[in-house]
């Protein structure tokens, strides 16, 4: 039996995705908006466009190669323990399937919570972002494909900003682990 704490809780996300739902439902249907969307969410699947950069970047000489091979590395770890391990830990349902969609779109079986695009994209924007000045690319590229998938309707927006929140939180943790220069130097 919840608590009242956990149902105040439940309560709150509830409306926070359904506002965020409704605030996506005004430009569903829009052809720039649904291209854009849709376009990114199939480039998020199996953190696609992530290991694509990560790969151009390993292919240059120098620091950047180690940079491209971390980034690699450290999204096969990331979609493992995300969606092996914390997924399991929850059981929520997606949005309502029932949604005429513009685009075919693979349709995960696995929990909605917490988003896997948005953890793969802001742990990748994370690791790639280090000593590269299209960090704020990376950035708004995270985001783009991460509220692609409540545009799409297979997340929550909760489930994508505790997919941020975790994804940033690998990202600065891969940093901090392997840092591409010695600390306290470069």
């Amino acid at each position: 039996m919840p608590t009242e704490f956990e149902r105040r809780i439940r309560r709150t996300v509830d409306s926070f995705d359904r506002s965020a739902d409704a605030a996506f439902s005004r430009v569903r249907g829009h052809k720039v908006a649904d291209s854009v969307f849709y376009t990114a969410s199939d480039l998020g699947d199996f953190s696609f466009i992530w290991v694509a950069l990560g790969l151009a970047r390993a292919m240059k000489p120098g620091p950047d190669r180690k940079a491209g091979g971390r980034l690699v590395v450290s999204a096969a770890v990331e979609s493992l323990v995300v969606n092996s391990v914390v997924k399991s830990c929850f059981k929520r349902t997606r949005p309502d399937q029932g949604f005429d969609r513009p685009r075919a779109l693979r349709r995960p079986r696995s929990s909605s919570f917490p988003s896997g695009h948005a953890t793969s994209a802001f742990s990748s924007a994370v690791v790639l972002g280090e000593d590269d000045p299209l960090a704020p690319l990376y950035l708004l590229l995270a985001c783009v494909v991460s509220l692609s998938r409540v545009h799409v309707k297979i997340h929550h927006a909760s489930d994508v900003v505790a997919g941020a929140l975790l994804g940033t939180v690998f990202g600065v943790a891969v940093r901090r682990i392997f840092p591409l220069s010695p600390r306290g130097g470069q």
